[in-house]
């Protein structure tokens, strides 16, 4: 059979029941089965018709057979008393070819799969076939796994959630190394060139250094890159952002270990009132239903109305018109005192107390966030922000836009995030087409669509999860435990990938796509494994991926490298 090894690596036990989606097989002496490892069973049915079975060994066991008692180990290893050692592996079908499901034979040889029988195994010939097929990692023996862009870009699913203890899971750099591999690939077609991908940096300015070549990449990861026929090297046209630095009057980038092609982003006033973003700095505030809610609404409505506030002066002022004089707002906290000034006449139907919450819990925000809302020059301020899809006269859109926020407060932090995912929906909403694709990175999803409660990111996030896939915008969440991230957030991703997991969090619900056996290893892990699953293959895939190409810190930038220029695409063979 053509694709299997020549000789068969063992038998359909009889001893065990075998079924149609799951069997055991007696390993032959001289040979072995691992965890991981793809099998075919061919096998003829009574009408003479060839059935294939292709399944993934998911346990093994080994036992001595003709002894009775625990103790017999001892009398076997000295020699007496007359034992076998059988090895077994239990396998679990993951394709039927064609598709009539009958169990296997007691007594059929299985075979280990190889080239095309693996493919058919994975559902990997179809991927190709179709020319949907993208790397997403490799096996144990350094094959390639496969991913169906048809279930990430929308097409029949969209989004992806990563789960797995920081520090140890390399959550983040699985989500980098995927990116990398789809943005260097040809599976997105015609609208490649155009797609777009936002990376929230949460933590270090590990992702600052996207754009440098990483001088600690060994050979064998080089050999991993250009056997897939990717470049080997940093992502390309990246745009980094950090916040502006709080105590300064210039748009200084507050980063400390980059400077060199970092771009300071902040908000207008004026774009601050006329697009509603107040809202983002109680995105931990009540529920939906909440009085303080009310207001807030009540507040941005006022702030958006040009009665209320008049278009920027050629120095990003804005004037507050009403009452007896006109004041002119020259930063965030003039804006607060002049809220706080009209609050009653803003809300007036709002209780006293209700009022007073909301103005102490604006001058809190002031003081964590106030500094990214300021006054910047209507000339300057398009440089400043961050827009990822519409034009800039500057032409700095980027394919890769990496915002830093790793510094900030929380509260800081939820406002970035609302409104730059608000920014995109927006955006999408106008080109009106799921074409060209967002890409959307975001690690600590729990901090923004948690379980339990409301706040408008949530309500953004979870916009994304439900309509993401209709719009183009593509959500590659991740955080430590997915039990703490709203339902309706992971049960819409097409993709699932678990790295290291707790014990006690790998047996929960929302791993449900793991199977046993895979729980039990998800606690024993090494950085750079995962389990990924997706909907054409029943079960998950054990994937690696390679050390990064790109530079994480910048002790691990290549200044030979990079001042070479950027790698040549390795030919395809």
């Amino acid at each position: 059979m053509d694709g299997v090894t020549k000789d068969p690596v063992g038998l359909v036990i009889g001893t065990d029941d075998a079924f149609a989606l799951e069997f055991w097989v007696w390993v032959y002496p001289h040979a072995y089965l691992q965890l991981d490892d793809v099998v075919t069973v061919p096998i003829r049915l009574p009408d003479d018709r060839e059935v294939r079975l292709h399944g993934i060994v998911d346990r093994v066991r080994s036992r001595y057979e003709g002894a009775r008692f625990d103790s017999d180990a001892e009398a076997a290893r000295e020699q007496r008393l007359p034992v076998g050692i059988a090895n077994a592996a239990h396998v679990t079908v993951t394709r039927v070819e064609p598709e009539i499901f009958v169990a296997p034979f007691p007594g059929a040889a299985v075979y280990a799969s190889e080239g095309a029988t693996r493919d058919e195994a994975l559902y990997f010939d179809k991927m190709r076939a179709d020319r949907t097929a993208f790397c997403a990692g490799f096996a144990r023996d350094g094959r390639p796994i496969y991913g169906n862009i048809e279930f990430l870009d929308g097409t029949r699913g969209a989004h992806m959630n990563i789960s797995g203890i920081s520090g140890v899971a390399t959550k983040t750099s699985y989500a980098l190394f995927l990116l990398y591999s789809l943005l260097n690939s040809d599976v997105l077609g015609a609208h490649a060139g155009n797609t777009r991908a936002v990376i929230f940096n949460v933590k270090g300015e590990d992702l600052l250094w996207l754009d440098k070549p990483n001088g600690k990449l060994d050979a064998d990861a080089r050999a991993r890159y250009e056997s897939m026929g990717l470049p080997v090297g940093p992502f390309t046209d990246v745009g980094i952002r950090a916040p502006v630095q709080k105590e300064s009057g210039h748009m200084t980038p507050a980063s400390d270990t980059r400077k060199e092609g970092v771009t300071a982003y902040a908000w207008p006033l004026a774009q601050f009132c006329r697009e509603r973003l107040l809202k983002f700095l109680f995105a931990d505030a009540d529920n939906e239903t909440s009085q303080l809610s009310f207001v807030v609404r009540l507040v941005e409505e006022w702030l958006a109305d040009v009665r209320n506030i008049a278009d920027p002066d050629e120095h990003g002022f804005v004037s507050v018109i009403g009452g007896s004089e006109i004041v002119t707002v020259r930063g965030f906290w003039d804006l607060v005192r002049a809220i706080e000034a009209d609050i009653t006449s803003i809300a007036p139907h709002a209780a006293d107390g209700t009022r007073n919450a909301f103005i102490r819990r604006l001058y809190d925000a002031a003081q964590t966030t106030g500094h990214l809302i300021r006054a910047i020059p209507p000339r300057e301020a398009e440089a400043h922000s961050i827009r990822v899809l519409e034009g800039r006269a500057d032409g700095g859109n980027s394919r890769v836009t990496v915002v830093d926020i790793h510094a900030l407060p929380d509260k800081a932090k939820r406002f970035v995030v609302g409104v730059v995912v608000k920014g995109i929906v927006e955006a999408k909403e106008r080109i009106g087409s799921g074409r060209p694709l967002v890409f959307l990175v975001l690690d600590e999803l729990n901090k923004y669509a948690p379980r339990e409660g409301w706040s408008p990111i949530k309500e953004v996030i979870l916009d994304i999860a439900e309509r993401g896939r209709s719009l183009g915008v593509i959500l590659v969440g991740a955080q430590q435990t997915a039990s703490e991230i709203e339902r309706r957030v992971t049960s819409n991703a097409a993709f699932r990938v678990a790295g290291r997991l707790d014990t006690a969090e790998a047996s929960r619900g929302e791993y449900g796509f793991l199977t046993d056996a895979a729980k039990a290893r998800a606690s024993i892990l090494k950085p750079g494994t995962m389990f990924l699953h997706q909907p054409e293959i029943p079960v998950p895939l054990l994937v690696q991926f390679p050390f990064p190409a790109w530079a994480t810190r910048k002790d691990e930038v290549d200044r030979a490298a990079e001042a070479s220029g950027p790698p040549l695409r390795p030919r395809k063979a």
